[in-house]
């Protein structure tokens, strides 16, 4: 199955979800609705995932166009968004993001629902940006943050809109580990490789217990976020 800007392959019960268009793979609605399906092809086949994006870059964050014109298709944008968080929080099998490059706000907080998130390494940047350009953090992504960042990190990150770089990263928690760029996809393969040895209910169960309330926290604060930014006028 490929798209426009996401590529879904799989083999032996992995499958890679690319994400690419070209340019800073902006989530756009038509490309998180392309991720959504892309996960959807990924269960069905039975497969742990592994989602990464191009060359120096995972994802820049919502598509700052459309959040500019505002409007209904703006706040689709930011509901499929937060609601992908849960969805792959929730994923029955175990998902690794391989973070190619930098990595920014919406970005980030699909990254941070992965289970394991290898970062490559470069002159790369890690950042919510969200009170630097003028917005409130919203509660989905501050629940994101604070679900893997260590406590000092996520204070600077929400308050400070700080841009962490891949060392940095590192230790605030954003990834569990660091390659150089060549060893980015062989690594999320090997671990791909490991996590079938897992007994998959047992990590399916697992794992939805100890993340229910952050899932459900984020399902309740959707549409308090998308109020906000109703509210707001989608000012970015």
């Amino acid at each position: 199955m490929t798209s426009e800007s996401v590529h879904y392959s799989v083999q032996d019960q992995v499958a890679t979800i690319r994400i690419d268009d070209g340019k800073r793979n902006a989530l756009s609605p038509q490309v998180l609705s392309e991720i959504y399906r892309a996960l959807d092809r990924a269960e069905a086949d039975g497969a742990i995932v592994i989602l990464t994006g191009r060359e120096s870059v995972f994802s820049a964050g919502f598509d700052l166009k459309v959040m500019k014109r505002g409007g209904m298709n703006a706040l689709r944008m930011l509901r499929l968004g937060y609601a992908l968080t849960a969805r792959v929080l929730s994923y029955p099998f175990p998902v690794i993001v391989a973070c190619n490059g930098h990595s920014m706000a919406m970005g980030v907080f699909l990254m941070l629902s992965a289970d394991y998130v290898i970062g490559s390494r470069g002159d790369f940047k890690i950042a919510a940006n969200e009170v630097a350009i003028g917005l409130t953090m919203p509660r989905v992504a501050a629940a994101m943050l604070k679900h893997r960042l260590n406590p000092a990190a996520y204070q600077r990150a929400v308050a400070l809109s700080e841009f962490f770089d891949v060392d940095a990263a590192l230790g605030a928690g954003f990834f569990d580990e660091l390659v150089v760029p060549d060893e980015l996809l062989p690594r999320a393969t090997m671990r791909a490789e490991e996590y079938k040895e897992l007994d998959q209910k047992a990590h399916t169960v697992s794992k939805r217990r100890i993340r229910a309330r952050l899932v459900r926290n984020i399902r309740f604060s959707i549409p308090l976020d998308l109020l906000d930014a109703a509210l707001l006028g989608l000012r970015r």
